[in-house]
């Protein structure tokens, strides 16, 4: 009998069956992943957003894989073949490729030869000469010609045995996954440049004669070799044997086919002929299937990598930290098309726009400074928020400019990644929003409220587009997407929206609610001012109580009626504080912030049958500190003066920067200059690192040497161990073999370097 899926699952997370057997009638109820994760941990036993994330995608594929255990076996059933030995099969397979594997022999397809060669009545050849080696082929054969059947001599029929015996062989399901994992975990990845695509493919010219363990390959080198498949560049093979292997010596495959038949090499008559159907089979059918396979799983595999990647890097950018309600007036750096500049107030309102040409070919410099100053005193501002694209440097120069010649102004000027800003400014929401701003600066507003609030302003924005990725536009985009979405649910649901003030997009993400409840709760407050209570929130039209439950949680309403609205606490467990409240003889706001008082209580003396202790623990840590945001301190970096391009870089100076992505293979950081610095992964920290996001994480404000730099290739070599030597040859990675690090080393440029050695380690 087939294990429940709540089993299997629990086998995998290694948690209770009872815990996601809850959880999964609670997510099939439709709770959301959030709302489950902090408000339902007595149901769950207490697992995680991550923990229920994953429950929640191997329940679909399970569901899946039984939905086509079900087809396969009443598929069979209908042939009348499905035996007990293949049923047991079946209902044991635990993924999709074994599933597959079984049904191969019995699956409907086109006429093949083996199907036309049994029409002709030779399955017994092929049946008789597999079964006795010493019999004559040729001999054998004979007896089978027949022209009235298609078999016009023995030759005919010899071939059509074959068709048979190589058919057989293989569909043998666990002959199949035998081969199948043994090419995965002894194969090699070669990659060859396509004849005359030199010039034209020369961005992959480290992979023109590259050479690499399948099951081994790092995610982003085997996205980078598929890209290069792709665009016509390299011809990607896969290698299971020495090159200088003689044609006419049996493989390790072959041999392992020919045991599965009991098919060896002993001078009978029918041996040659056995063997030779066998490579055969090897070379024209299951490699060339085998290898087809072993592409698209190593593909899955490197994307699940790189959307875990890209996830866990938006995840840092969504919860970076919120400069906060400050008013901030926000720089859309240009030349030739002036700087953009928006204010906006300390909730991100519109405030005022202008442009101004400080740089050339105007160089209005001094009346540019007195017009941001002007503007600066009118709005009270405090931030510059400076975007960092085109000339942000000689902007920040401006900005540093305004500062010095107007100490009274109290301005901090930070940069701020305007990636995505663009696809921001040109979309419908944003036209919905400022119907008469000039596309240009729209960008400028967006930039100003990346600073005060991150996490608000990105989700009105395709995740894609944020630009936090590793080779996104080659995985999987419904994946990618998806996973994204959950990133970015999650964030926004662990920091709290205020109801209030939160924009549709930014509602929309909110645990329970989608884009027209988003739109409803928006129009209501338009119409009928800010809620004052969160059971307001049940006039809003089509907000039922099943969304309540969900939503209310995450929604915050700050100087409410009830203090208790502008924390995470959920109105379903108000009565556990106003229990608490009543033993202390206090007012409830008397009550919220006494940490003293709140450290005191003992969280079982407030549990019961509904509310039991996870909750009652999670109520007490947020009375007191009620409505906190788990998003760090914010900080800037501050960038050297008269470091502004690659050509004011020079080794062995330390700067600071922000970093900017976090790879497989190192971290990019921005120190200023227009082209992000790379970290490799062996210059993160002087212990050895697996995951650099272990170290970093996209946002931190982090301190770097310059080992070298590219100027004609755009590369700088970063190192964040600061006693590092410029120039000193970089150490192999605890962990590398013999074997990898001479395979790194003799295809490498031959350079001493310590830019060679980080760039040849990242391209291998």
């Amino acid at each position: 009998m087939l294990p429940s899926i709540a089993s299997r699952i629990a086998a995998e997370l290694q948690v209770r069956e009872n815990q996601v057997a809850a959880t999964v009638e609670l997510l099939d109820g439709g709770a959301t992943v959030p709302f489950v994760a902090r408000y339902r941990k007595e149901v769950t036993g207490g697992l995680d957003d991550t923990q229920l994330r994953k429950l929640d995608e191997r329940l679909t594929y399970l569901r899946e894989l039984d939905e086509r255990r079900e087809a396969i076996l009443r598929s069979i059933a209908e042939q009348d073949k499905l035996t007990p030995a293949l049923r047991q099969a079946i209902f044991a397979a635990d993924n999709k490729t074994t599933l597959e594997d079984l049904y191969l022999p019995y699956k409907p397809k086109r006429r093949t030869k083996a199907q036309i060669a049994r029409e002709a009545g030779l399955q017994p050849l092929a049946e008789m000469l597999l079964a006795d080696s010493s019999l004559e082929p040729e001999a054998t054969a004979a007896a089978y010609v027949d022209e009235s059947r298609g078999v016009a001599d023995v030759r005919a029929a010899l071939d059509g045995a074959r068709a048979i015996l190589i058919e057989t062989f293989a569909e043998d399901a666990d002959l199949l996954g035998t081969l199948r994992e043994k090419l995965w975990c002894e194969g090699e990845m070669a990659a060859e440049v396509v004849s005359g695509k030199e010039g034209e493919g020369a961005k992959f010219s480290d992979y023109f004669q590259h050479r690499e363990a399948l099951h081994a390959m790092p995610s982003h080198r085997a996205l980078a070799l598929l890209r290069g498949r792709n665009e016509g560049v390299l011809q990607l093979t896969i290698k299971y044997q020495p090159d200088e292997t003689p044609l006419t010596e049996r493989s390790a495959y072959e041999r392992l086919m020919a045991e599965r038949f009991a098919v060896a090499d002993r001078g009978r008559p029918a041996d040659k002929w056995l063997l030779d159907s066998i490579r055969l089979c090897w070379r024209a059918r299951v490699f060339l299937s085998l290898e087809l396979e072993l592409m698209s799983r190593l593909k899955e595999a490197a994307e699940a990598e790189a959307i875990k990647v890209f996830a866990g890097n938006l995840r840092d950018l969504l919860l970076a930290a919120p400069a906060g309600r400050r008013v901030t007036i926000g720089l859309d750096p240009g030349l030739r098309t002036g700087v953009k500049v928006a204010a906006v107030d300390d909730t991100g309102k519109l405030l005022e726009t202008a442009t101004i040409y400080p740089h050339a070919p105007r160089n209005d410099w001094d009346r540019s400074i007195a017009e941001l100053a002007k503007m600066a005193a009118r709005h009270r501002a405090e931030l510059l928020a400076i975007g960092n694209g085109t000339a942000s440097r000689e902007t920040d120069k401006l900005a540093q400019a305004l500062i010095r010649q107007h100490p009274e102004l109290g301005l901090t000027s930070v940069m701020v990644s305007e990636a995505g800003a663009s696809v921001y400014s040109a979309s419908e929401l944003a036209a919905g929003e400022f119907p008469g701003l000039d596309v240009s600066l729209r960008g400028a507003v967006s930039i100003a409220r990346r600073l005060q609030d991150p996490l608000a302003e990105l989700v009105k924005i395709d995740p894609k587009s944020i630009g936090v990725g590793q080779y996104q536009h080659d995985v999987h985009q419904g994946q990618l997407a998806r996973a994204l979405d959950g990133v970015v649910e999650d964030c926004v649901n662990a920091v709290g929206v205020d109801v209030n003030t939160a924009s549709a997009p930014l509602l929309t993400r909110v645990s329970g609610l989608n884009q027209t409840l988003a739109g409803n709760i928006v129009a209501y407050r338009d119409q009928y001012g800010a809620f004052r209570a969160r059971g307001d929130l049940k006039r809003v039209p089509r907000l039922g109580d099943k969304t309540f439950e969900q939503a209310a949680g995450f929604l915050r309403i700050m100087d409410g009626t009830n203090p208790l609205d502008g924390s995470a606490v959920h109105p379903e467990a108000y009565p556990v504080v106003e229990k608490i409240v009543a033993r202390s003889g206090r007012d409830m706001r008397g009550v919220i912030g006494d940490s003293a008082f709140l450290r005191g209580l003992r969280p079982v003396d407030f549990a019961d049958e509904r509310f039991g202790l996870p909750t009652v623990v999670d109520i007490l840590k947020e009375l007191d500190k009620p409505g906190r945001d788990p998003r760090p301190e914010f900080r800037t970096a501050t960038f050297q003066e008269g470091v502004e391009s690659l050509s004011d870089l020079m080794p062995g100076m330390q700067l600071e920067g922000v970093v900017t992505n976090v790879t497989n293979f190192g971290a990019f950081v921005d120190i200023g200059v227009h082209q992000d610095g790379l970290v490799h992964i062996s210059a993160l920290s002087k212990r050895y690192v697996e995951d650099p996001r272990a170290v970093v994480k996209a946002g931190d404000v982090v301190k770097v040497k310059v080992l070298e730099v590219d100027v004609a290739r755009k590369r700088i070599a970063l190192t964040m161990r600061l006693d590092d030597e410029v120039g000193a040859r970089a150490t192999p990675r605890g962990g590398e073999s013999a074997k990898s690090r001479q395979r790194t080393q003799s295809s490498a440029p031959a350079s001493d370097t310590a830019m060679a050695a980080a760039f040849a380690r990242l391209r291998k």
